[in-house]
């Protein structure tokens, strides 16, 4: 009627700090569970992503879950998911972890000052916002776009990022996937961001490491520079280095295990009642 032992472990991602940068929870299984399931125990912890990691022949298989939808693609959750490997003897400390996901293979490697994520490219297609989505958002855009499924949006300062107040009732009901802000920084960081989900049950993500994959695109072409800092203004912050990689992206920072449990008995069925 059960399933066995299933660890989950909190995580700050994007960050050296506790109760910094984006918080995860990383669900270690050695048995594959349902997707229903999946997305209850994602939905119960509540956290902008919980990411679940089932050992394989050659790596590991990762998913992720909003409280309330599967993503084809996450940052913070899998820099959360490399930590908890290394650091709880899942995965040889010394040696590059595989992840196969919905968008593909995936890499993380141990590096001097954190972790170094191999991410897809994503380039950045000028296009027009529609204008009620920018109503929604409040800001005043320099430059429009789509990133795979997410709107682009440069705005003239970093202040304007930072100040920015969507409408997230709003923005939601017209917008199912993402919307990227940002803009060029100061000397010490290359360039800020903020990145909103409504429509997929996030409001504000605290530090996007997905997102990177336009951003670091766009503003490597922008500033022409093959190395970059980046600084995510969301109210915990969180900073990221990022560096473009022929048709993938590289992005680098730190994850903090802040605490750990299991459950000892899952159901192996779920009646109709508790399908979403």
């Amino acid at each position: 009627m059960y399933q066995g032992v299933f660890r989950f472990f909190w995580v700050d991602a994007f960050t050296s700090q506790p109760f910094k940068g984006n918080p995860a929870v990383v669900c270690v299984g050695e048995k594959e569970v349902s997707s229903v399931l999946m997305q209850q125990i994602a939905s119960e912890f509540g956290v902008s992503e919980t990411a679940f990691v089932q050992p394989l022949a050659n790596g590991f298989s990762l998913r992720w879950f909003t409280p309330e939808v599967e993503v084809d693609l996450c940052g913070h959750a899998t820099l959360s998911a490399a930590r908890v490997l290394w650091q709880h003897g899942y995965a040889s400390s010394n040696s590059d972890i595989i992840f196969h996901t919905a968008s593909g293979i995936l890499k993380a490697s141990p590096g001097r000052k954190g972790i170094w994520l191999d991410f897809p490219s994503v380039p950045v297609q000028k296009k027009e916002i529609p204008r009620e989505l920018v109503q929604a958002i409040g800001v005043q855009p320099v430059f429009t776009g789509k990133a795979g499924d997410d709107w682009f949006i440069e705005l003239d300062s970093e202040k304007a990022v930072k100040n920015a107040q969507p409408d997230f009732g709003k923005l939601g009901s017209l917008w199912k996937k993402g919307v990227i802000i940002t803009s060029s920084a100061t000397k010490e960081i290359d360039f800020v961001s903020r990145y909103f989900a409504p429509g997929e049950g996030i409001d504000e993500d605290p530090v996007t490491g997905s997102a990177h994959c336009s951003l670091c695109w766009y503003w490597s072409r922008r500033l022409g520079k093959n190395v970059l800092k980046a600084r995510q203004l969301s109210s915990r912050g969180g900073e990221l280095t990022v560096k473009p990689d022929r048709e993938r992206i590289r992005i680098q920072g730190e994850a903090l295990i802040l605490g750990s449990g299991s459950f000892n008995r899952m159901p192996e069925k779920l009646s109709s009642g508790n399908m979403k």
